[in-house]
């Protein structure tokens, strides 16, 4: 009886997740047009809604297990606040949506703390971070959090998890899943945008996923897989990213690795808090295989190093 009835809510939140998403895109897309939704339209391949991501924040706030929803409301209204404000600069010398994602950050770490996720809350927030990168080109947040989703679904099956409130620990996930797919199919093909309250969202559903599948240990091994695989699917435009704003023209693995764990707005703000105006050349082979060129560079310094072997010669190719 419990397995049938969740099989029919999550079929009922997979018509939810794909009729919301449309109805928003029909609404985004007229208001857009007429000049209402500022940030939320911005003007990329003639205008494509922002933010729709709103509706998978609204499925799982309501069908996540009580206590993680908070997290994932949490994160969803200052994720939402990122995308209304973007880049506009506040009063305290950062960008308005940098600061309410840092805010969002921090409490799902207090929150989730008082939810019983003990240390463990600290790396579920994180996981906004990866998932944030992820989410630079059509369809590739989506694809890591479907790809992601279903390997966690195995391992709770391999490792015979625990219930979680006495529904079975695959419930997290596949609910995940299953909004998801209910969304993708317009963001596959570049009609609509995730937004932050997307991306972000999704990240801490992936971490709550983790952290229910294997506690701290689960979220810090799944964390790094993640990260891994976010690596591996945006690497053709990490390294033309490299070589144009970097100035590292022969990225390695370890340097997508890092972008995607530590770079974006917030990284690069800590970098400057950090390092000021220092910039340090990394040339140990180790260190550079390791990513430790694109941990310690700060876009801020005004000596900016361009690691350009002596020897390099421009082919020309894919990611060239």
């Amino acid at each position: 009886m419990m397995y049938s009835s969740i099989f029919f809510a999550l079929i009922y939140v997979f018509v939810i997740s794909a009729v919301g998403t449309a109805v928003v895109d029909i609404i985004f897309r007229f208001l857009g047009k007429r000049g209402y939704l500022g940030n939320l339209y911005p003007n990329v391949r003639g205008g494509i809604p922002r933010a729709v991501g709103i509706i998978p924040a609204i499925v799982l706030s309501f069908y996540m297990l009580p206590g993680y929803n908070n997290l994932i409301l949490i994160i969803g209204i200052f994720a939402l606040i990122d995308d209304i404000l973007g880049r506009k600069e506040s009063p305290f010398g950062i960008e308005w949506g940098q600061l309410s994602r840092g805010i969002g950050i921090i409490l799902i770490m207090i929150v989730g703390i008082f939810e019983g996720l003990g240390v463990s809350a600290i790396f579920v927030a994180l996981m906004v971070q990866p998932l944030n990168i992820s989410d630079m080109q059509p369809g590739s947040c989506c694809i890591v959090t479907i790809i992601m989703s279903v390997v966690t679904i195995f391992a709770m099956v391999l490792v015979g998890s625990a219930p979680a409130q006495e529904l079975p620990a695959i419930y997290t996930p596949l609910l995940l899943l299953v909004v998801c797919l209910g969304y993708c199919p317009l963001d596959f093909s570049g009609k609509i945008m995730l937004g932050e309250v997307g991306n972000h969202v999704f990240g801490v559903a992936l971490g709550v996923s983790y952290y229910i599948m294997g506690g701290l240990l689960g979220v810090l091994l799944f964390g790094i897989i993640t990260t891994a695989l976010i690596a591996f699917v945006r690497r053709y435009n990490l390294r033309i990213f490299f070589r144009q704003k970097l100035g590292i023209v022969d990225p390695t693995f370890g340097d997508f690795f890092m972008d995607v764990l530590t770079g974006g707005g917030l990284g690069d703000l800590l970098r400057k808090w950090i390092l000021e105006d220092k910039q340090i050349e990394v040339t140990n082979p180790l260190l550079i295989e390791l990513g430790f060129r694109r941990l310690l560079y700060n876009p801020y310094a005004s000596n900016r190093a361009n690691y350009i072997p002596n020897n390099y010669i421009p082919r020309l190719g894919k990611g060239e």
